[in-house]
């Protein structure tokens, strides 16, 4: 049977610099690239070494979107979940949905963009 991971997702932005400087800042990550992209735009690449997010641009990308069309939400998984919140917070967002299960705590929060993330650890 096959063995797999997540190696990318392409996310629509409209400010693809805001938004890897939240994700530098929460996860610790890196920007591993820049540049012109395909349809017109161009994209910044944050993440480590085998993970990133594509933060993609260009004058047809407006915000503004609906939750579930068609993403629910982007996860993460962090150390210091108190640590992530403050980061969210300090960048001007608002984490809501605080819960306490198994197998960890997690809250949640919209981007500008009007993206839901989540946020979670197992610690």
């Amino acid at each position: 049977m096959p063995n797999g991971q997540l190696e990318h997702a392409n996310i629509s932005v409209t400010d693809p610099e805001r938004s890897a400087a939240l994700l530098i800042d929460m996860l610790g990550w890196k920007e591993r690239w820049r540049g012109p992209s395909m349809k017109y735009g161009r994209s910044v690449h944050v993440g480590d070494s085998k993970t990133y997010l594509a933060l993609y641009t260009g004058s047809h990308v407006s915000g503004g979107y609906e939750k579930g069309n068609p993403l629910n939400h982007i996860a993460f998984v962090v150390d210091d979940l108190d640590a992530a919140e403050k980061v969210v917070a300090d960048h001007g967002l608002t984490p809501f949905g605080h819960d306490d299960y198994e197998p960890g705590r997690r809250f949640y929060f919209f981007d500008w963009d009007g993206i839901e993330f989540e946020v979670v650890s197992y610690e």
